[in-house]
């Protein structure tokens, strides 16, 4: 068994396969313990733990996140609010996988994924910039961050000034003094619109109206609407949407402090990137030093690709997290999984569903 990725969601899946049962894969080598249908190692690319938090801007604090939820058994300790959420997250994360002793190599990047031949019950080839596992199920919990999406936009070729995603981004104090263009209609770009419009000038771009909710976002109302809204469009295969895109935009406290320093201005999309600035949807021109493109990212899944999970509609058909296409792939942390509460249920999910293709396997050969 090969989990891939060692953020909230690989680390909830090896949780779920140590409490089952199944034992590290690592040699006193650090290398393969060898074939066996009971083992299993996560592979991280990153060289450090904590997943895609460790990557978060610095100004992300813990009293300002989203929401992390806690580990499978591991409530998350008491935290100072006002640490950054890139160094409380991943010390969490360490200490969960040396307190559990969980098999994780890194940094290990994973370069392609290929069936080992016609068996649909056979090995998949996992191969890495480290050697090539074989592994009868794959566990993928890459989520997204290393797949920034950054649309393209006409002239951005000839633009002098800085690009740089979200991705990108550590500190408003870099940008001071610019003009910055802020494009993206997410939670991460009105949080950056408000930290940024208070040391430069700052112009906001959205593609639609920005749709603010007046209503607190009641989990068991809302969220349960937007998870089914979520799981259907995994389920029909359609390519995945902002989280936004479902859930509308909060007044948190951020949102509000830009908008009464006029700062939530949203302007139209521009048309276009030239040498100095943005042509705005009137035909002017707006000077700008730098485009922050908050434009979020999409699931990284290039590595699968020799495995054509895609449909038609450009997402990849899940059941739960298994994938239709490839049974013996499940994806943890995408679609109706992505938040960290789901990356979790979804990594006892996909457990429990290789344990139970495991038990027919053996019936089958008995």
């Amino acid at each position: 068994m090969v989990v891939i990725g060692g953020g909230q969601a690989g680390l909830s899946a090896a949780s779920h396969l140590q409490r089952r049962g199944f034992a590290s894969a690592l040699g006193d080598d650090g290398g393969p313990a060898g074939p066996g249908a009971r083992t299993y190692v996560v592979l991280d690319a990153d060289r450090a733990p904590g997943g895609a938090w460790q990557h978060r801007w610095e100004s992300l604090r813990m009293a300002t996140v989203n929401g992390i939820f806690d580990l499978p058994g591991a409530p998350l300790p008491p935290v100072d609010p006002d640490e950054p959420s890139r160094t409380a997250v991943p010390r969490y994360f360490a200490a969960y996988e040396r307190d559990r002793a969980l098999p994780v190599l890194r940094p290990v990047r994973v370069l392609r994924v290929e069936r080992a031949d016609d068996d649909p019950d056979g090995d998949l080839l996992v191969e890495t910039d480290a050697g090539t596992w074989r592994a009868g199920f794959v566990v993928n919990a890459t989520g997204t961050w290393t797949n920034p999406l950054i649309p393209a936009h006409p002239g951005a070729e000839t633009f002098r000034g800085r690009q740089l995603h979200t991705s990108e981004y550590v500190t408003a104090e870099e940008l001071r003094g610019r003009r910055v263009a802020v494009v993206g209609g997410g939670i991460s770009a009105v949080q950056l619109l408000e930290e940024v419009s208070r040391v430069a000038w700052t112009a906001w771009y959205t593609r639609r109206e920005p749709d603010f909710r007046d209503e607190p976002f009641e989990p068991e109302t809302s969220g349960r609407e937007v998870v089914a809204q979520v799981t259907a469009d995994a389920e029909a295969g359609r390519a995945p949407r902002s989280v936004v895109s479902y859930t509308g935009l909060g007044w948190s406290p951020y949102a509000v402090a830009a908008r009464e320093r006029g700062a939530l201005d949203r302007r139209p999309m521009f048309t276009a990137l030239e040498p100095t600035g943005v042509r705005e949807a009137d035909g002017s021109l707006t000077t700008v030093d730098v485009v922050l493109w908050a434009t979020g990212f999409r699931p990284a899944l290039a590595h699968l690709a020799p495995l054509h999970l895609r449909s038609e509609l450009g997402g990849v058909e899940v059941r739960g997290t298994q994938v239709l296409r490839e049974p013996r792939v499940h994806l943890v942390g995408y679609g109706p999984s992505q938040s960290t509460v789901g990356a979790n249920r979804a990594g006892r999910e996909a457990v429990a569903t290789i344990a139970a293709d495991l038990r027919r396997r053996r019936t089958a050969s008995a």
